[in-house]
Order: C-alpha cells, then sequence, then structure tokens
C-alpha cells in the first residue's frame, strides 16, 4: 500500500529556490511508492503546467501563511496523511506547535534560510522553539545546519543535511532553445548576469555600487528577477548614473542568459544554498560570489568553477570581475564540477531515502 503524502508550499514559481527544489522532488518521487499530493496556497507557479499529472493538487486559497492553518490543520484532521513535507521555512515554523496533534504523521520540514539571519520578527522566531517537534529537518548547508543547533537549539539528531540538486537533463532541454535576444548576446561588451528576487537579502544595493566603478568598462550587468525593493534599486541606478545596468525583470527561459553571460554574479548578504549558483555552474558559466553563509564554500571550488570575495569592499569586487573576465575558463570543467557533487541522481536519492524511512515509521511515535 502506498503512503499518502502531501507536500506543502505557497506556490511554485520558477523565481524561488524553495519552488524550484520542490518541483525537483515532485519530478524525481516514485509515484509507485507514495501517493502524492501538492498542496498549495494559491494556483499560481510557473511549473505547475510541468507537474506529472499523477500528482494531485489541491488549493488552500489564502494568500498569506498566517492565514494557511486555518484550513490546513482541518484539512489534515479529514485527509489523514502519512507524512507532511513542508518545502517553506515560516510556514514549518508556523506549523510546528501542532505536530503533537497528529502523533501518526510524520511531519518534515525542509528549511530555506539561515533562520538567525532571515527571521527578525518577534512572533515567527516564537514558533521556531517548537521545531523539535519535526520528524526530521532538512537543513541545505553545513552553515544552515549549525545555525539551527547553536542558534534555533535544534537537536543534532532531527537535522539531516542534503545539498541541492540540480536538474541537468532540464537544463540541456532549455538550453537547446534558441536565445531571441540580440542584445545580450552583442560581442563589444563583457555581459555580466544576476538572477534573483529583488530583495534587501540578495544584496544588488551593494551589486550596484560595485558598478558605480566599472562605468568607463566595457562591461554589462543584466538582472533577471522581480521583488519589493526593484523600484528603490531602480532610482539608485539613476542616481549612480549606471547606463551599463539593466533590470530586465523575468524570463520565461533564464537558461540561455546562464549560457551566454560571461560571468555570473551571486551578491547576497546570506543564503540557504543558492540554486542559482548551482544553475549557472550547470549552465558551463564561472561565478563570482559574495562571502555569506549559505553553502557558498560548499558549491564553490575555487579556480575551476567560480570564486569567493567580499562585495561590500565595492572597488575591489569590481577590480575582481575584471579581472576574471579577462581570463578563460573551459565550461565543460565547470558543468562537471557542479554534476559530480549535485546532479538529481545523487541528491534525489538521499530525499527518497528519508521518505521511505518516515514510511517505515508512520504510525509510530519517535
Amino acid at each position: 500500500m502506498k503512503s499518502k503524502i502531501f507536500f506543502v508550499i505557497p506556490s511554485l514559481d520558477y523565481y524561488g529556490g524553495a519552488e524550484r527544489m520542490m518541483f525537483n522532488i515532485l519530478s524525481y518521487i516514485n509515484l509507485e511508492k507514495f501517493d502524492v499530493t501538492l498542496v498549495l496556497f494559491t494556483q499560481t507557479g510557473d511549473f505547475i503546467s510541468s507537474l506529472n499529472p499523477k500528482i494531485k493538487v489541491r488549493i488552500l486559497k489564502v494568500n498569506r501563511i498566517k492565514f494557511y492553518l486555518f484550513k490546513f490543520i482541518p484539512f489534515l484532521f479529514k485527509e489523514k496523511p502519512d507524512i507532511v513535507f513542508t518545502g517553506w521555512g515560516e510556514l514549518s515554523a508556523f506549523l510546528a506547535p501542532f505536530i503533537p496533534f497528529f502523533p501518526k504523521i510524520k511531519f518534515i520540514a525542509r528549511e530555506t534560510n539561515i533562520v538567525s539571519r532571515h527571521v527578525t520578527r518577534k512572533e515567527i522566531k516564537f514558533f521556531y522553539k517548537f521545531y523539535n517537534n519535526y520528524y526530521k529537518i532538512i537543513a541545505q548547508s553545513d552553515d544552515m545546519k549549525n545555525d539551527l543547533i547553536e542558534k534555533i537549539k535544534v537537536k543534532p539528531e532531527k537535522i539531516v543535511k542534503i545539498n541541492n540538486p540540480v536538474d541537468f537533463d532540464f537544463i540541456e532541454e532549455k538550453l537547446s532553445e534558441t536565445l531571441d535576444d540580440e542584445r545580450f548576446q552583442n560581442k563589444k561588451f563583457k555581459k555580466v548576469l544576476a538572477v534573483g528576487n529583488l530583495s534587501y537579502r540578495k544584496g544588488i544595493d551593494n551589486l550596484l555600487k560595485v558598478f558605480s566603478h566599472l562605468k568607463n568598462e566595457k562591461i554589462e550587468l543584466f538582472i533577471l528577477g522581480t521583488g519589493t525593493q526593484e523600484e528603490e534599486y531602480k532610482k539608485m541606478k539613476m542616481e549612480l548614473d549606471l547606463q551599463n545596468v539593466h533590470f530586465w525583470g523575468i524570463k520565461n527561459n533564464p537558461y540561455q542568459y546562464f549560457a551566454n553571460a560571461d560571468l555570473f554574479v551571486l551578491s547576497s548578504r546570506y543564503e540557504g544554498f543558492p540554486n542559482v549558483l548551482l544553475e549557472a555552474g550547470a549552465c558551463g558559466t564561472y561565478a563570482l560570489a559574495n562571502d555569506c553563509p549559505g553553502g557558498i564554500r560548499e558549491i564553490i571550488q575555487p579556480k575551476i568553477n567560480g570564486e569567493i570575495a567580499d562585495i561590500e569592499n565595492h572597488k575591489k569586487f569590481a577590480e575582481k570581475i575584471i579581472e576574471i573576465l579577462n581570463e578563460t575558463f573551459d565550461g565543460e570543467i565547470i558543468k562537471n564540477s557542479i554534476k559530480s557533487r549535485f546532479s538529481k541522481e545523487i541528491i534525489m536519492g538521499k530525499y527518497e531515502e528519508i521518505l521511505e524511512n518516515a514510511s517505515r515509521k508512520v504510525g509510530n511515535a519517535d
């Protein structure tokens, strides 16, 4: 008999690492072993149409995380799944105090951020006090694991570290499409790419300050993504008179931009385990990453697939960009650096293992 699993996340949009990770899990999971239902807040997201039709989708019709419990808790009592897998940090925190009311269900949380850095609101911090109620908590990196143990006081035996995977088959399919964007193919300028949500955490303000030192170079910065601070960053661009910086919003196929960039830059202040850094490498593009918490040093192999520097030293970071753009790197070596460690075959096997272990223990208290 198949184990019944609920996977819970607000949406399946592309420009969120947690959403892409959930899609990867759902694409890989063995549907002969598990009866899978995806529970979303709203029916939004680029990946929904690509899901296996055997995966059931339920929509809670809520717009805020703090409201989802009012619908999700009764839903759990009614549907009685064997396993609940939550793929969003704050969502997992809000659910944690209610786990003891469902002793027969194994709850697994996949943490998405360095909690002590990311969570600032007292009411959310309160819910993290109940995190040990989970059967297992997946940390994406050593930085995240250590933060959960030292700052959130999660028992070490509750945590399983699983890095994020890269779906090379999916990326190769996307790279076979034509990049219909003449400006990005302009060989007169070196192209630096940044991809992600335009929020404080992603450090785009620091990246703009870096490019204030590159005004006279034949280097352009293309930023893909949208977010709450987009207008603020566009205003900052104007104030700094950055003619070489372009905000290009969301692209349906960002992989062509990864592959055609001369350099990928990660400017984040902290990360969980950045998918965009993995995907840049999977497309054969060298990376320069800010030295921030979140598994950066687990991904970057210096002088092989990228380098690490302190972006808050804006001038030196700009000099490093120039230095890298004057070098040549082997795209296949970069790809193999990522594939040998983070391919979906390697990583998703670890997810299957944790789900199978949970399935065997369903109905038993820890």
